[in-house]
């Protein structure tokens, strides 16, 4: 017999050697299997008919004795409870759970995993939002002075929106990765230099994005007149964008920056880091681009993760076919 609690323990050193995960997340996974074992631990051994019931694991304090009722069950707590979770957060704390028992039936302590049949419900589809090109340009706009924070911050911003990058790939980003490659103008058949951006995104996975004028302009004028004076305070560092004391700008300070942004400019919409993600998909998409184009620059594995931005735009049309075509209105 394992006990419940050990076994936890055992699968969240195994994680944090073999996953090599920070001490934020692996403490999201202790908490989710510690309202698991806890919840467990309250339900009865026998059902309302007096036969045994399935599970009971922290009861007796075996881990051998999990059953997918035991994860079914909790999955129904958590939705019914008096302070009920999101089917988002129900399903991350699922994930957790089903990825300790997948571990418990590899290590031998359960004959199967009880949880690879267990689904998270669904959870509503929420449409990305963005904010229009007009806000967009305002909010840049609103960054525009010479001194070297002013400067930066100009750059991260434009950068943000010219590629679509996450934050984290925004701030992770080193000086070597602005780069430009040689290109053909199809019109005059001449060499011609293409400003690029290499992002490397989830899983390690590199893809070349192309910088605009606007936001090369920005970023060149960062490099020449700002970071040389903030890389003087720190040790040397490949990253692009720097803090007050010259080390690599973090993702909490980028926040920040577009908060400022978006306060000076004024804007009645929340503006979030991925705001500017989902405005560069979306304003491409209403520009023409092809979907799978737009998959590639933002580096989603899957086209069906880009579409749900063709339906904010077949959103918007259909607003303004409602309120400006005289055969729509009622």
């Amino acid at each position: 017999m394992i006990p419940l609690d050990r076994a936890a323990e055992t699968y969240l050193r195994h994680i944090a050697i073999e996953r090599g995960l920070s001490d934020h997340t692996l403490a999201a996974y202790r908490r989710d299997l510690a309202t698991f074992t806890t919840w467990i631990a309250t339900q009865p051994t026998v059902d309302s008919s007096g036969a045994d019931r399935a599970g009971g694991a922290a009861v007796v304090g075996d881990v051998g004795r999990l059953a997918r009722a035991d994860l079914a069950g909790f999955v129904e707590h958590l939705a019914t409870r008096d302070a009920p979770l999101a089917p988002r957060s129900i399903a991350r704390m699922l994930s957790s759970v089903r990825s300790f028992t997948t571990f418990a039936a590899g290590e031998g302590w359960l004959p199967l995993d009880p949880g690879a049949s267990v689904r998270p419900p669904k959870a509503p589809m929420r449409l990305p939002k963005a904010i229009s090109v007009e806000d967009m340009e305002r909010l840049l706009q609103a960054v525009d002075g010479d001194d070297p924070v002013q400067l930066r911050d100009r750059a991260l911003l434009e950068l943000l929106y010219a590629t679509g990058a996450r934050i984290s790939e925004a701030v992770g980003l080193s000086v070597d990765d602005v780069t430009t490659l040689a290109a053909v103008d199809e019109d005059s058949d001449e060499d011609t230099d293409v400003s690029v951006v290499r992002v490397t995104g989830k899983g390690n996975k590199q893809r070349i994005v192309p910088l605009g004028s606007y936001a090369r302009a920005a970023v060149d004028a960062y490099l020449v007149r700002a970071r040389p004076l903030f890389a003087a305070r720190g040790h040397a560092t490949p990253a692009l964008f720097l803090g007050a004391r010259g080390a690599r700008l973090s993702r909490q300070s980028a926040w920040l920056v577009i908060q400022a942004a978006a306060a000076a400019a004024d804007l009645t919409e929340h503006v979030s880091p991925h705001t500017f993600r989902h405005s560069f998909a979306t304003h491409l998409l209403e520009g023409g681009a092809d979907v799978r184009v737009v998959q590639e620059l933002l580096g989603h594995a899957s086209v069906a993760t880009t579409q749900i931005y063709t339906l904010v735009t077949a959103d918007m049309l259909r607003d303004v076919y409602q309120t400006s075509h005289p055969r729509a209105r009622r």
